[in-house]
């Protein structure tokens, strides 16, 4: 994604909690906010990154955060970039589905991600993908899935075997999404 300069950071206890302290580590000006109590200040940041977790089981709380929500579509409309790995990716899409609804989440993505326990299935592995000359590599683990046909990769996307798998590496305006934990992106 080219150089980087000021990193924010989404953060907390569960819904974005998995970030590899070396990602942390290789960008100099990195700051935290957390998308279930605060809306933050996307002015003068270069990037925004968004890690896995479990943001399906804090639904309630990241829903209510509407203005939260409403400052990061606005960010990526207006070309803001963005890292949304897993957890991240399902907080960018259109809603969340579970056994007790649907929750509206950021709306960037056109997608819609169910949690509900019928529609459960592990996908697990190491992954690699290059994208636009750069070799990305990382992890996949989540049990939530696409609801209905899941979009259309910008890249192929590999196991560690070198097999093709079926995750999509989403590409819109400035945003790099993917279920892929990335190591250093």
């Amino acid at each position: 994604m080219g150089k980087v300069g000021n990193v924010l950071i989404a953060r907390n206890a569960e819904s974005f909690s998995f970030i590899y302290q070396e990602t942390i580590d290789r960008w100099e000006d990195v700051s935290f906010f957390d998308p279930e109590s605060d809306a933050p200040d996307l002015s003068d940041i270069d990037l925004l990154y968004l890690p896995g977790g479990y943001p399906e089981r804090h639904l309630d709380a990241l829903m209510k955060m509407t203005a939260t929500r409403q400052v990061i579509k606005d960010y990526v409309e207006k070309g803001g970039r963005v890292i949304a790995e897993c957890g991240g990716m399902m907080y960018l899409c259109r809603a969340i589905v579970t056994d007790e609804g649907e929750y509206p989440m950021c709306g960037v993505l056109p997608y819609t991600i169910t949690a509900r326990t019928s529609d459960r299935k592990l996908s697990l592995g190491y992954r690699r993908f290059i994208l636009d000359g750069k070799e990305y590599r990382g992890h996949e683990f989540h049990y939530t899935q696409f609801l209905g046909e899941p979009p259309p990769s910008a890249t192929q996307v590999y196991n560690a075997k070198g097999e093709p798998v079926s995750t999509p590496v989403i590409q819109y305006k400035n945003v790099l999404a993917s279920y892929t934990h990335l190591y250093n992106p």
